[in-house]
């Protein structure tokens, strides 16, 4: 996939940049599996989209409930089998 995807902050007016390395969608919520490089050993985060259907822009914060990162995690991991992904 590895797209780029520019997000602003909230409260910031300079944007971020991030590869989408992959997507997915559980139980009708969206997460992203970004990373800010493309280097082997970047550092990589996952996004949930916190949107409402319906919204212009899609809305997203860094996952940092333990569980549900090490479920969505176990997810990206299997999608991408080339891919070691550690918490």
């Amino acid at each position: 996939m590895n797209k780029k995807i520019e997000f602003t902050p909230v409260g910031e007016t300079e944007t971020v940049g991030f590869f989408v390395l992959e997507e997915t969608r559980i139980a009708g919520v969206s997460y992203l599996l970004v990373t800010e490089s493309q280097e082997d050993e970047a550092e990589a985060y996952i996004l949930k989209d916190t949107s409402e259907d319906g919204d212009a822009e899609a809305s997203y914060v860094f996952v940092e409930d333990d569980g549900e990162l090490e479920a969505v995690s176990r997810i990206f991991a299997e999608l991408l089998e080339d891919v070691d992904i550690e918490l």
